[in-house]
């Protein structure tokens, strides 16, 4: 009667201890997924800004991964540039002004190509035919996987004349590398090895 008392009490204390190996296993669970989740908070608590507006109430503004729109402002600073470095008017201050703005975002390439125009007098023919010169960019094409990116523009120039309209072909390709936002390069990109690999005639339309 004695053993079998024993051996009761002895199976109670195993049962005991396993009851409080599973509690305290539960408990450690527990402990670890309530930290887990608090952290996933606090991570998204980082993600957001709140604005004080006018003094009195609080408005909550996304912020955003910036790697998530550096496709875009690839894409844009490029565009922005060709439009600024091949929109010409008949007029030498504005010609110099629009090339300024565009040697902003871009190396020596682009001066070195704009020098070798105006040595062959194209800006003078420009302003002396009294031609007003734009550009249309159908698309940028940009490899995002190595760096400095590589992007290739593709875009029309229509060269307007008193007589006629001449519509032109333009194809040029660059390198993007990474630089210092600012006023003048909002973007934050500077354009490197500029080459034009096509400009050609496509029409020619009489006005």
């Amino acid at each position: 009667m004695e053993f079998k008392t024993l051996r009761n009490i002895e199976s109670s204390f195993k049962q005991i201890r396993l009851f409080t190996f599973v509690f305290a296993v539960l408990c450690f669970g527990v402990v670890g997924v309530v930290v887990f989740k608090s952290y996933q908070f606090a991570e998204k608590q980082r993600q957001k800004i709140y604005v004080l507006d006018n003094g009195k109430s609080l408005m909550v503004a996304l912020s955003q991964d910036m790697s998530i729109n550096r496709p875009v402002e690839a894409r844009e600073h490029v565009r922005r540039f060709h439009e600024l470095f091949f929109t010409i008017a008949p007029d030498k201050n504005a010609i110099e002004n629009n090339v300024k703005r565009a040697f902003n975002l871009a190396d020596q390439s682009a001066f070195n190509y704009y020098k070798d125009l105006q040595e062959k007098g194209y800006y003078n023919r420009i302003i002396s035919g009294n031609i007003q010169q734009r550009i249309e960019v159908d698309s940028v094409v940009a490899n995002f996987d190595t760096y400095p990116y590589d992007v290739k523009t593709y875009a029309r120039q229509f060269i307007i004349r008193s007589s006629n309209l001449t519509i032109r072909s333009l194809v040029t390709n660059c390198s993007l590398v990474n630089s210092v936002r600012s006023d003048s390069n909002p973007q934050g990109f500077i354009i490197e090895k500029f080459n034009v690999l096509e400009n050609r005639d496509v029409e020619t339309v009489e006005r």
